[in-house]
């Protein structure tokens, strides 16, 4: 299983079992993946869509508990496609490819989620913090995808640390632990705002903190 919070690592024993579900339908990594890709676009934009009734009043509690679910299946299915692939031998560079761009369609349609929720329900907020947060959330899936290229290990880090402080600021990390809370707040979306900024924030930190520890150790390199 590859690596990850605490959440993740629920998540990976979920996808263990669509995995062998799908290798007993005779499915490919491909077809997992490409239906977790359909699973979190809907949940996605069921919120989105909703988004109007529940300003005129509708209870959000029925949608964010559907999202919740489907983003979470979502990522079971996304854990499950390398599992399967590599159980069968049957991963390639085109398949790779595919989960990668999945995954950053469905973490684009959850960013519109919290964009939007929160301009519906926090109007005064400046339009550069949505803006700010849409182009920070990917500093977990870059930096990730950094540090196991160097250490060749799923869900590394380029800021090691077993610091209570770091490891808990790591949460932001597990994807798993995110959409959980966004979905939560969804059932009292004027707290959307909230998670918004928050996430923001320690993806800034984690970003400059990965800038920092990148360069302290280019700097001791010896020059070519």
């Amino acid at each position: 299983m590859r690596g990850g919070g605490m959440l993740t690592q629920f998540e990976q024993r979920g996808g263990a079992v669509f995995a062998y579900a799908a290798w007993r339908s005779g499915l490919t990594p491909t077809h997992v993946t490409l239906t977790g890709f359909v699973l979190g676009l809907i949940a996605s934009a069921g919120v989105l869509l909703y988004l109007p009734a529940a300003r005129d009043g509708a209870p959000w509690w029925p949608v964010a508990l559907a999202a919740l679910v489907l983003w979470q299946v979502a990522y079971m299915l996304d854990c499950a496609d390398g599992q399967l692939a590599r159980a069968t031998g049957t991963g390639s560079d085109a398949g790779a490819r595919v989960d990668i761009l999945c995954d950053i369609a469905i973490q684009a349609s959850v960013v519109s989620v919290v964009v939007a929720v929160t301009h519906a329900y926090t109007p005064e907020i400046p339009a550069w913090c949505g803006a700010a947060f849409a182009a920070l959330w990917m500093t977990n899936l870059v930096t990730s995808v950094m540090a196991k290229e160097d250490s060749g290990v799923a869900g590394a880090s380029l800021v090691a640390s077993d610091r209570l402080a770091v490891r808990l600021v790591k949460l932001v990390r597990d994807y798993a632990f995110v959409i959980t809370v966004i979905a939560l707040a969804l059932i009292w979306p004027e707290l959307m705002v909230v998670v918004m900024l928050g996430f923001g924030a320690v993806n800034a930190l984690f970003l400059l903190a990965s800038i920092a520890a990148s360069a302290r150790t280019a700097l001791r390199r010896p020059a070519a």
